[in-house]
């Protein structure tokens, strides 16, 4: 499960707009947002994607897409 407040607050701090990150990552603004919503789960594809983009280390991929 993603954590959503985790995620949403590092993709504030990069200034990117979800737009740009959704296109990158290979999705619809509307399914990126499913998904860091936990509606739906995101591929290990777009996990990689996201944290080259975001450029967060193996702990903050860990605790954002992998903790309970």
């Amino acid at each position: 499960m993603t954590d959503t407040k985790a995620l949403r607050e590092t993709i504030e701090s990069s200034g990117m707009k979800y737009k740009h990150i959704a296109a990158s990552v290979g999705l619809t603004p509307y399914g990126l947002q499913k998904k860091i919503d936990n509606d739906s789960e995101f591929k290990g594809s777009e996990i990689a994607k996201l944290c080259q983009l975001l450029g967060l280390s193996i702990y903050d991929k860990e605790r954002i897409f992998f903790s309970h």
